[in-house]
């Protein structure tokens, strides 16, 4: 099996006929997938998506992948494929199209609509292309054809892309359920078809490769919450993904046949699921949806709630609920369903809302004691199965963290596929096929960029260490005004401190050392106001050090007079 090296350099250029894959997201992370095929000169991308972020990222909404090493190519693309609808996987595409708007996009009827709606609010009118699954469509010299693969939202694609550097097959998200609630099948007729033609390059949905056996059928879940509808005293709150149809379409079954109303809490949710309505993906009983404002004019064992925030997100539905910070007060004996999976790094905060809503008296409903949720994405026995189908000459697992992505590796090798030609990369690193076989060419710059408000780029890492040192040490501003030519004290030094955990009184002590330190200087003809500064700096942070154990930001301010 091949892997990354830290060493790597820029590619060399791609000989010709040769094909160029370079994820820049979704590999050693979940999230933010996004793949950039190059061949004969043209590019095209399959998905762009957006990374949720983690506790040790305050302030920040998303993160997108880096577009760098395409800016000066826009002009080469030939269309953004998009597998599916999740946000993961769409999410990034209104901030490339700001920089190019007319890439088109192709995708399912459902996936160019959830898009379309996002697009709408940048104020941007994309060109799409619908395609159904069994379709090909030439985006320039990628030959496309779509498969049908089912996975937590309806119209999920996979996607064949044919050049004369060979087949290459990109899963996007899947799984292999036998008994689907919309009755579409993953279609392994199609990939056997393939398989027959020769599959050069397989890329592998990886999120799921360490679990053992087969996803359970989504049907399955329908028992589960069917019991908690018929024990549920008042209100059902449900908080789910906007985008999990099939999970929405359960809840509205049975809150049809427990004769409860149903409201969507949340611009993304009322947005998604009146698109999956008009759209038929959603069936609707008449009178079955209220709006959230006719609640209080129903009793509390005839409503639900359907909201966002069941990944813990602190500004989503739920997050609100749990803080008293939302309209909708959560009291004892509401019942509330957290109907997903939780992803990697979300642990702390789901649980910290989940004790949130435990407080105030709700019984909480969730994966690890209920069977709620189902995953969308293939375990190691349908991967295996889904290889010794598809028999690919090259693996390169896609879609998952590095302990997913070597896993996948392994299911791969397992099945015959030889370990020269498995290729476990990393965002940024550049795999060439080349007559018949994938190796590592090369790396290009493929780091987070953090959108924050209306900010896309500006924050950096360093910008992030100083907002988590504020979070976690406060800060400290010395304030001194010396004399522009002797360098000595005028005034102060005055010393302000928030969130330190330090008394404003013991600055005393330190206020001394300070002055001490500035008139050494000022007798070495020391007066640069930068110079002061580190002094004043390197003197506070060893006081606070000493005597709190405590790393603060010190910020010093000296003005010349």
């Amino acid at each position: 099996m091949s892997h990354p090296h830290p060493e790597l350099g820029p590619p060399p250029k791609l000989p010709k006929g040769g094909l160029r894959v370079t994820p820049l997201g979704g590999l050693g992370e979940i999230g933010r997938n996004m793949t950039v095929f190059e061949y004969d000169g043209r590019l095209l991308i399959v998905d762009c998506g957006v990374l949720f972020p983690e506790e040790e990222q305050p302030g920040i909404d998303l993160i997108l992948p880096d577009f760098s090493s395409i800016r000066d190519r826009l002009d080469d693309i030939d269309g953004i494929v998009l597998t599916h609808g999740h946000e993961d996987h769409i999410g990034a595409v209104p901030y490339l199209l700001r920089e190019k708007a007319d890439i088109p996009l192709i995708g399912s009827k459902l996936t160019l609509a959830l898009i379309e709606a996002k697009l709408q609010e940048h104020r941007i009118r994309p060109y799409t292309l619908e395609v159904k699954k069994g379709e090909r469509e030439a985006l320039g010299p990628f030959d496309c054809e779509f498969i049908a693969v089912n996975h937590s939202i309806p119209d999920a694609l996979a996607v064949a892309i044919r050049t004369g550097a060979g087949l290459v097959v990109a899963t996007g998200d899947f799984k292999m359920d036998q008994l689907p609630l919309d009755n579409r099948l993953t279609d392994l007729h199609a990939f056997a078809r393939l398989s027959e033609e020769g599959i050069d390059l397989l890329l592998s949905d990886s999120t799921n490769a360490e679990v053992p056996g087969f996803v359970p059928p989504e049907r399955d879940i329908s028992n589960a919450i069917r019991g908690v509808f018929a024990s549920a005293q008042k209100r059902i709150i449900v908080a789910s993904f906007a985008s999990h149809v099939h999970r929405i379409q359960q809840i509205l079954d049975a809150a049809h046949e427990f004769d409860r109303r149903v409201a969507f809490v949340g611009r993304s949710m009322v947005r998604n699921m009146g698109i999956a309505r008009d759209l038929g993906y959603l069936k609707v009983p008449a009178g079955l949806i209220v709006d959230v404002k006719t609640l209080d004019d129903l009793p509390d064992d005839e409503v639900v709630l359907v909201c966002t925030g069941s990944q813990g997100e602190p500004m989503a539905a739920l997050s609100r609920m749990a803080n008293r910070d939302h309209q909708i007060r959560i009291v004892p004996g509401d019942t509330v369903i957290l109907a997903s999976s939780l992803i990697p790094g979300n642990e702390n905060a789901v649980y910290r809302v989940i004790n949130g809503l435990t407080r105030w008296g709700a019984n909480v409903v969730h994966k690890g004691n209920a069977k709620v949720h189902v995953s969308g994405h293939a375990s190691a026995g349908e991967l295996l199965y889904f290889y010794n189908i598809c028999k690919p000459r090259n693996l390169m697992p896609v879609h998952g963290e590095w302990r997913h992505l070597r896993a996948n590796a392994e299911l791969g090798a397992m099945t015959g596929v030889p370990k020269d030609r498995i290729v476990i990369a990393e965002d940024g690193v550049v795999v060439d096929l080349i007559d018949g076989k994938a190796r590592i060419s090369g790396k290009v710059q493929a780091g987070y960029v953090y959108v924050d408000g209306l900010s896309v780029g500006d924050v950096t890492e360093a910008s992030l260490k100083d907002r988590r040192i504020l979070g976690d040490e406060g800060i400290i501003s010395v304030y001194v005004v010396v004399d522009s030519t002797t360098g000595k004290v005028v005034s102060g030094p005055n010393i302000q401190a928030r969130g330190s955990g330090i008394e404003d009184s013991a600055f005393s002590s330190v206020i001394a050392k300070i002055e001490e330190s500035i008139a050494r200087a000022a007798a070495d003809g020391v007066a640069e106001p930068h110079q002061i500064q580190q002094l004043i700096r390197r003197t506070m942070g060893k006081w606070v050090s000493d005597g709190y154990r405590r790393r603060p930001m010190i910020l010093p301010v000296v003005v010349e007079v």
